[in-house]
């Protein structure tokens, strides 16, 4: 047979005349008019070469090619279906293994509430979290590995974008730095040493970048890949670290660390999340990003930074791309 020649809806109106053994009430089965029933059933019969339906007295009878048919057409009907009907996630029975890409300073903030989520409602759900090493590494191969990315940064190719919190950005030192509440003032600022962070993809702390176009050069003693590090470092020695105040505030009484407002005001930076476009209807993908919107804006609900209003660290990333 050659199915380039095959009506599907031949198929339709043969699942009807099966199930009913009766033209006319197969036609109204499918919403067809008696005389285009007949006409389907003859074509069918000339296409199978069979007949199908015999009369037997004052009823119609089913063949036995006609019965052998049944089953099967009905299951190949409702696969045909379901290529047009998105799979449910059933969350609670899933195993399915996300991929999540972001920086340190998100899994921190993000991942204990959000995971808390998870566990409720998925317990056999999975979550890999890739660490951000810049865009560089963001090739279209890399991105059909990854399911859900973090980040400060304006577009990816191929996702979409929607803001998940704010932030702002101050002064993390430990508790009884010699220098303290000073370090406010510019001069005081200036005089002291800092510890950067450079993640992996940059050329410099974000920080820095936004910095240098006002002509100011902080003095900087040590280079570290990540904010956690920055913080652990400040907590244990004098150095200064400019990091996002949310991850202070999370890790103040951990670290015995205390919070300072910078002289200068770097203003007001989001966090975005971005999934794949390919995924948009996906029903896992939109599950995971309505628990990780929510836990993103439980955060924003918290006491937001009072700074003046702006995106320095995604315009410097911009910049860095």
């Amino acid at each position: 047979m050659n199915l380039n020649s095959l009506d599907l809806n031949l198929l339709v109106a043969l699942d009807a005349l099966l199930r009913e053994a009766n033209v006319s009430r197969a036609a109204m089965r499918i919403g067809l008019s008696q005389p285009a029933a007949s006409h389907a059933l003859q074509r069918l019969r000339d296409l199978i070469g069979d007949p199908l339906l015999v009369r037997t007295g004052a009823r119609m009878e089913l063949t036995p090619r006609a019965q052998a048919l049944r089953a099967p057409l009905a299951q190949a009907l409702d696969q045909v279906r379901a290529l047009f009907i998105a799979d449910e996630f059933d969350a609670a029975r899933s195993e399915r293994q996300f991929r999540l890409m972001m920086p340190d300073l998100a899994v921190e903030l993000l991942m204990p509430p959000l995971m808390e989520k998870i566990t409720k409602a998925a317990p056999n759900v999975r979550i890999d979290v890739v660490p951000w090493r810049g865009p560089a590494i963001f090739t279209a191969e890399f991105a059909r590995t990854i399911d859900l990315v973090i980040s400060i940064g304006n577009a990816f190719s191929g996702f979409h974008r929607q803001r998940l919190y704010t932030d702002s950005d101050a002064l993390a030192i430990r508790r009884g730095h010699p220098v303290g509440a000073r370090l406010k003032r510019i001069e005081t600022f200036l005089d002291a040493r800092h510890v950067a962070v450079v993640i992996r993809g940059q050329s410099e702390d974000l920080i820095d970048m936004w910095l240098r176009p006002k002509g100011i050069e902080r003095r900087i003693a040590l280079v570290v890949s990540g904010y956690l590090e920055a913080l652990h470092v400040a907590a244990r020695t004098d150095l200064v670290a400019f990091v996002p105040r949310r991850l202070i505030g999370a890790l103040s009484k951990q670290l015995s660390l205390a919070t300072v407002t910078p002289p200068l005001d770097p203003g007001i930076d989001e966090q975005f999340m971005f999934y794949p476009t390919r995924a948009q209807m996906d029903p896992g993908s939109i599950w995971l990003r309505k628990l990780m919107l929510e836990t993103g804006r439980e955060l924003d609900t918290r006491k937001t930074p009072s700074r003046t209003a702006g995106s320095t660290r995604s315009q410097s990333w911009a910049a860095a791309s």
